[in-house]
């Protein structure tokens, strides 16, 4: 994913974080059972977490274009597809096997965060050894 896409993208999911946020507050309240508000409710939050993290790699992917960065970045997208995903069908729905597959939205976030980190410490090792800062 270049730089320019993960940061449109992240606007774009940012946006739809912002509605279904309102949705939930305003349209759903009166709709769903306490517990799959609350359902609904933590995938616009683990969204809102993971639009952060797509900003932040396509702001570096800006400086620096590299393999480990854009696989951070297609794995927090998966991660929203999958964990928030699958939270808002079920909530929505009461679908609940839909709910097998939320940890593997987990995990591709998880995986997300790793490979960002070691993306981040392999281009300072790099630096170092070239003498950039």
């Amino acid at each position: 994913m270049s730089a320019r896409f993960t940061l449109t993208i992240a606007a774009v999911l940012g946006a739809v974080a912002v509605a279904l946020g309102a949705f939930a507050a305003h349209g759903l309240r009166s709709q769903l059972s306490e517990r799959l508000l609350e359902v609904f409710q933590i995938g616009v939050q683990y969204q809102f977490y993971h639009v952060f993290a797509l900003l932040l790699v396509g702001l570096l992917l800006q400086r620096r274009d590299s393999r480990g960065l854009r696989w951070a970045a297609a794995l927090f997208l998966l991660g929203i597809l999958i964990f928030s995903g699958s939270l808002y069908v079920l909530a929505l729905s009461g679908v609940h096997w839909l709910g097998a597959i939320t940890p593997l939205g987990g995990s591709a976030f998880i995986a997300g965060w790793l490979v960002l980190a070691f993306s981040i410490y392999q281009q300072g090792k790099n630096n170092a050894d070239s003498g950039e800062r």
